[in-house]
């Protein structure tokens, strides 16, 4: 038995890529904003600070901000220093990522999506609730684009294609207190997660790892012979019997799982684990409810 349903797009002929893009991409669309505006129905809209004059909200100091911004009747209250927000003055960045691997182009069921789809199909409908909140937001391809209004998730799809076979985001000079959100299986070197955690770190970047999985990587259902195939020109493994390492395998994915937790809360980021064999709105509100809680200074 060969588990092989991985099928990936012809990349050495770019006119039939082309093609392929152009036919997946308003399904993807269609789904993303199914996804966001359900997600947006039950979720309270949120005020945007800014450069108006009227007052938003106190938030906890943070570094960088003005002296002369402090609150200090309020930060009296507590062992904490406020500043005063008003309206327009947190506008911020928020940086999307969705990895374009090889490994992400996996599905183990026909009636579930390749991994891929998904965290686009996340991505962009996280951008959908952004932007229609008055969000800027920039996508990470290889030449990043920022964008603003209701034409921005078209212009995001369209450089999906810039992405194939990159397994992180590239290095970019972030602006700083913004967020980012990191989609991906991150099936990579550790160390170079690590390390980029921790640059993004030194520059107070904010977000979440967004973790998707087909539930055949979680799970391992597999049993007897079977020929695995890899996705990123790794030779083909043999295993004579998959059912006996199930357990040793779970164990394993636990601790790259117990890995990618410990990495996010190191940088005080948020760790969110999503299965294609699971509805996109949960995590979508998840990682709603993550930003906002930064914004909020929870």
């Amino acid at each position: 038995m060969t588990e092989d349903r991985y099928q990936k797009a012809e990349s050495g002929n770019l006119p039939s890529a082309a093609r392929h893009l152009a036919s997946v991409l308003p399904p993807l669309l269609l789904e993303a904003e199914r996804v966001a505006s359900a997600v947006r129905q039950g979720v309270h809209g949120r005020r945007r600070a800014g450069a108006g004059e009227s007052f938003w909200q106190f938030r906890r100091y943070a570094t960088g901000d003005a002296a002369q911004r402090i609150d200090w009747r309020q930060s009296a209250r507590s062992d904490k220093l406020f500043v005063r927000e008003r309206e327009w003055e947190a506008a911020q960045t928020a940086y999307l990522w969705a990895d374009a691997s090889g490994s992400m182009r996996y599905a183990s069921r026909k009636d579930i999506p390749q991994k891929i789809e998904r965290a686009r199909v996340l991505m962009l409908a996280l951008a959908d609730l952004l932007l229609r909140g008055g969000e800027k937001v920039t996508w990470l391809a290889r030449e990043p684009i920022a964008v603003a209004g209701k034409g921005g998730l078209e212009r995001i799809a369209a450089r999906f294609d810039e992405q194939q076979d990159k397994n992180l985001p590239p290095a970019l000079p972030f602006a700083r207190h913004a967020h980012m959100i990191l989609c991906s299986d991150f099936l990579m070197e550790s160390g170079d997660l690590r390390d980029l955690m921790r640059r993004h770190a030194a520059l107070n970047l904010k977000g979440a790892l967004v973790h998707v999985l087909d539930p055949a990587e979680r799970d391992l259902p597999f049993a007897g012979r079977i020929e695995m195939r890899g996705f990123e020109n790794e030779a083909p493994l043999l295993l004579a019997n998959a059912g006996v390492l199930r357990e040793a395998y779970r164990a394993r994915m636990e601790e790259h799982r117990a890995r990618l937790r410990q990495y996010a809360q190191s940088a005080g980021w948020f760790y969110i684990a999503h299965t294609t064999d699971t509805q996109p709105g949960q995590a979508l509100l998840q990682i709603y409810e993550a930003l906002a809680a930064d914004r909020q200074g929870l």
